[in-house]
């Protein structure tokens, strides 16, 4: 929409400008715009893949009372900081890069919806890289075996969803002070960003140290004579399972985030797509690693699996006996009480388990 204003000295200027608002950039390369469009396609897929994923994990790992702990709570806690990403993610991208021009933002009520999935969006960025960092904390404090001081879940929520809520608020206050323009999607303006940026930049940081000394730690324990047998197999598991984890706790985040605004096409091309593309696919690896792939969880997965193949085996077992029995004559049902029979799928069930 461009419009001007009749004065008294005569008709104003067209606003706002006529070569910003309506311009297109006949400079970009076809390949370009094909590389946007797969790293928007590798997006939504990541995320779609990460929230499904993760949805299943939450469901299984609340469903076995022997899971919940104070390591699986916090697993949850990085499960939903992974959901509630994508799921602003998903959502800003249909409000602000839709391809459906009807959608007009310009009106007060779709205004503030625009700018409350900005807030939501930027809230649940934060929180999932502090969720990422509270990870990073608990192992270390793990493998430091401090018994005499033990932090508890109430603080690891606090860091996790209260740091990023006071810095949202701030940078909401610094939006409406000093640039409330448009959706609040443009930066020109340094301190709002910044308010963001910064805080996600120190998580990235200090949880990279972390992991830095959670894997001199390892080294430490894996080399000592002190170490048995059992206990080095399960360092030896541990570290592996650390080593997967580094590049998903931040390796690619300390590369990239000092890039803001690379000027080499190549390289802001690159940070786009391991941003964008892979850095989607992050709940869906988080979900494999510390759910499917959990030996607790396969255990008690195995176990529901056996119990429930056993109650289908004497089910089919109880109706063949009952088959048998009423074409013998009524007399011979008596053989077969079923308290006789529920004690024996109960020995057999305790025997297998």
């Amino acid at each position: 929409n461009l419009s001007r204003t009749c004065t008294e000295k005569g008709w104003s200027s067209v606003y706002p400008d006529i070569g910003f608002a309506c311009s297109s950039d006949i400079s970009d390369e076809p390949k370009e715009l094909v590389f946007y469009k797969v790293v928007q396609i590798l997006s939504t897929l990541g995320h779609s893949l990460s929230l499904i994923s993760l949805l299943t994990s939450t469901v299984i790992i609340c469903s076995f009372r022997r899971l919940h702990c104070m390591r699986n709570y916090i697993h949850l806690n990085l499960f939903v900081s992974f959901m509630l990403r994508a799921m602003a993610v998903l959502t800003k991208d249909v409000l602000l890069f839709s391809d459906d021009q009807t959608t007009d933002c310009s009106t007060q009520l779709s205004l503030v919806g625009c700018k409350a999935s900005l807030v939501f969006f930027n809230y649940f960025i934060m929180a999932n890289f502090f969720w990422l960092l509270v990870e990073g904390l608990y192992l270390h404090m793990l493998l430091l075996v401090i018994h005499t001081y033990s932090i508890r879940l109430s603080i690891y929520m606090v860091i996790g969803w209260g740091v990023p809520f006071v810095f949202t608020m701030a940078w909401i206050i610094s939006r409406v002070n000093l640039e409330d323009t448009s959706c609040w999607e443009i930066n020109d303006n340094p301190v709002p960003d910044r308010l963001i940026n910064w805080p996600i930049m120190a998580s990235i940081t200090i949880n990279f140290l972390l992991f830095i000394s959670i894997i001199r730690i390892l080294v430490q324990k894996l080399r000592s004579s002190d170490v048995g047998g059992n206990d080095q197999s399960q360092y030896r598991r541990l570290a592996k399972s650390t080593l997967l984890l580094i590049p998903l706790f931040g390796v690619n985040y300390v590369v990239f985030f000092y890039l803001m605004e690379p000027a080499d096409k190549t390289l802001k091309q690159i940070k786009i797509f391991f941003d964008l593309g892979l850095g989607s696919f992050q709940g869906l690896i988080v979900a494999v690693l510390y759910c499917f792939l959990n030996s607790e969880v396969q255990t008690e997965l195995r176990r529901t699996w056996r119990s429930l193949s056993l109650k289908r085996c004497a089910c089919r077992d109880y109706r063949l006996r009952s088959m048998s029995a009423n074409q013998n004559g009524s007399d011979n049902c008596m053989q077969f009480p079923r308290n006789v029979r529920a004690q024996s799928i109960l020995q057999t069930e305790t025997t297998m388990l």
